[in-house]
């Protein structure tokens, strides 16, 4: 029996060692950490449960079968984030790069298709460059097991990638399919093809910083939901975000009160919006005063400005955020924002996560770009987003809601639960200026009669009472008990149920 300890302990020691001391020394001199370090921030003290500690590859190419090391290349088990149930898989960048076999992909496989069991999230942390080249197709089918299983549990259990390394070729599709992305500033990188395969096809000198680095996905392509410094506030953060979600798509996110009272008043919100119609305020303020502790985990704060979106909580329940900003593009719904917003909107409905909605929009950005980029099709995304959700939905206009961003921005038609206004909201086809030009056409060399048509038009319907009187506002309020009524609305709300007709999916506007 003794023997069998011993050997066991050794067993051990070899896993945890992975590529050697000279490669953790290797991993080290760039600023990362290990697979198992990494694991240790992420996890509460104590609770990691490894599996697969003992599994090694089966390839017998090219002399593998001589260079075997246990775990291979990747970390898998299940622990506690707070208290809370996660399985995680960590890839280990010193046991051939952190390269995926067919037994690397099992490992990965074995722990989703336990958290789909057990109904429980799944983190992957990626540090890894690619397939294993030695095992050719076995290692690509190990991929795609692995993006079956993504798609499988796509809006039944939150998945959240963390790129801490490189991430090239398929193994940058596997992120793609979560639900969220995080990288570390200049040591992890994502690209389909690198920069040596970009120059001979296309002859464009690029590092891989700039093809496929954080700020290249947190700026640029959208592809990524944040950038941190360094692994241990990446994982700090992701611990952070665990907090405000639910465990599967059955639960409910987990409730933390705090001592922010919700009838709390805040009198300088009746100034935030300026008596200029076209100067700019910042919505961030309006979303900081509302929430509990003024706490708001903003996502994707650096792609597509002109929208803001990101968790916070209201009396201690987890609410999605979504909010145009007057800041950039005068809130301007665009390709990219759109797209940022629908994806949001789509993944809170999955898991049970009501919706409040801060509307300043004057419309959709005009321009040759946008509609040969698809701005069509792209801002109906959104639209179908809000249309199919059936969490509670909480709409707050605050100045303008114009046109058809109007209808797509949460309105009642698109079965918003409570739509308020404040007292300046203007809900119109166009803004008065515009409209009074193509209404009072033939006044136009009159500047005084427009003058007078404009105010005409301003008092007419520049107003939320138009609205409220037919019923698509509910009420409009004062901007100071904006927080007292969103809450009162989410207690009302608490047990909404309302299902969608049978369908096995929709098609929605890709």
């Amino acid at each position: 029996m003794q023997d069998i300890l011993e050997q066991l302990e050794q067993k051990r020691a070899a896993a945890r060692l992975g590529g050697g001391q000279k490669r953790i020394d290797a991993q080290h001199a760039k600023g990362k950490l290990t697979a198992r370090e990494r694991l240790e921030v992420l996890l509460d003290e104590g609770t990691f449960e490894e599996w697969d500690m003992f599994v090694e590859h089966r390839c017998t190419d090219f002399g593998m079968q001589d260079n075997k090391i246990p775990g291979d290349g990747v970390v898998t088990g299940y622990g506690m984030i707070n208290g809370r149930l996660v399985f995680v898989y960590s890839q280990d960048f010193t046991v051939y790069g952190g390269a995926l076999s067919e037994t690397h992909a099992e490992k990965i496989c074995k722990v989703m298709d336990q958290a789909m069991k057990v109904g429980a999230p799944v983190i992957g942390l990626n540090d890894s460059g690619g397939a294993r080249i030695q095992e050719g197709v076995a290692s690509l089918g190990g991929y795609a097991d692995v993006f079956q299983r993504n798609v499988m549990a796509s809006g039944v259990v939150p998945q959240i990638s963390m790129i801490m390394g490189p991430s090239a070729g398929g193994a940058v599709y596997s992120p793609a399919l979560t639900d969220f992305i995080f990288m570390v500033k200049d040591t992890s990188y994502m690209f389909v093809t690198g920069p040596e395969v970009v120059k001979t096809v296309t002859h464009e000198e690029v590092s891989a910083e700039e093809l496929g680095g954080a700020l290249t996905h947190t700026t640029k392509s959208g592809v990524a939901d944040m950038a941190f410094e360094n692994d241990v506030e990446a994982l700090l953060m992701l611990r952070r975000l665990y907090n405000y979600l639910p465990l599967n798509n059955r639960e409910k996110a987990p409730v933390r009160k705090s001592g922010d009272p919700t009838d709390r008043m805040d009198m300088s919100l009746d100034t935030l919006v300026p008596e200029n119609p076209n100067k700019a305020y910042d919505m961030k303020e309006l979303i900081v005063k509302t929430v509990d502790d003024g706490d708001f985990f903003e996502l994707q704060p650096d792609y597509a400005k002109n929208i803001l979106i990101g968790f916070a909580r209201m009396d201690g329940q987890t609410v999605g955020i979504v909010a145009n900003q007057p800041l950039v593009l005068a809130g301007c719904l665009d390709i990219k924002s759109s797209i940022k917003a629908a994806r949001f909107v789509r993944f809170c409905d999955a898991f049970n996560i009501p919706v409040i909605t801060f509307v300043d929009v004057p419309g959709f950005m005009p321009g040759t770009s946008q509609e040969y980029g698809g701005i069509i099709k792209h801002g109906a995304k959104l639209l179908y987003a809000y249309a199919e959700c059936t969490v509670p939905k909480i709409t707050v206009i605050t100045r303008k809601a114009y046109g058809g961003a109007y209808d797509v921005m949460a309105s009642k038609h698109l079965r918003g639960d409570v739509n308020f206004a404040w007292p300046n909201a203007e809900i119109a086809v166009m803004g008065a200026k515009g409209a009074v030009e193509i209404i009072f056409r033939e006044d136009k060399g009159d500047p005084e009669k427009l003058a007078a048509r404009e105010s005409e038009y301003k008092a007419r319907f520049a107003n939320p009472f138009v609205a409220g009187a037919r019923g698509f506002i509910d009420d409009v309020i004062q901007p100071h008990e904006t927080r007292k009524r969103i809450a009162r609305s989410l207690v009302m709300l608490k047990d909404k149920k309302i299902d969608n007709p049978w369908r096995k999916h929709g098609n929605m506007p890709l």
